[in-house]
């Protein structure tokens, strides 16, 4: 084997690790969120689709988590009663109920992200544009792996 490939393989290899220590990190991280909130980080995580996807129904957050609608019932509940949440009519279609993040809950989320968000964009300073760019196409691509794997566990064809 050439010394070229042996170092792309330890190069793989070596990424192949920080991509799985990132993944574990990053649920712990939110785990470790979700009990300073006194929520559980499935409730969390579904905060965090409500607030990027909003507005959105039941129905769409149950599709996008892979969850059934009676246990997404159970996270809008859950996150309805806490104050994270409110479900409304849709004013297009009454028959339809939107959910919607409530901004005095993101006003508190938002801080125990602060430090994370901070450390992260001095992070990204010490990257080019281009290597942003570089970056960027990875996770979109990354983003989109997981998303199909995903898919393919739940017995689905697509994805997102």
């Amino acid at each position: 084997m050439s010394t070229d490939l042996m170092k792309r393989d330890e190069l793989l290899s070596a990424l192949d690790q920080e991509m799985r220590k990132l993944s574990a990190q990053s649920v712990l991280f939110s785990q470790a969120v979700a009990e300073h909130l006194g929520i559980n980080s499935t409730d969390l995580e579904c905060l965090d689709i409500i607030n990027m996807s909003s507005p959105i129904t039941a129905g769409r957050l149950a599709d996008l988590t892979g969850l059934t609608t009676g246990a997404i019932t159970g996270v809008i509940d859950r996150l309805e009663k806490v104050g994270y949440v409110r479900r409304e009519r849709d004013p297009s279609d009454r028959r339809r109920v939107i959910i919607q993040p409530l901004p005095e809950a993101v006003q508190k989320i938002s801080p125990l992200f602060d430090s994370m968000a901070q450390a992260m964009s001095e992070l990204y300073s010490s990257y080019s544009d281009q290597e942003i760019a570089l970056i960027l196409e990875f996770a979109t691509r990354s983003n989109s792996i997981v998303l199909e794997e995903i898919a393919k566990l739940q017995g689905k064809e697509e994805a997102g």
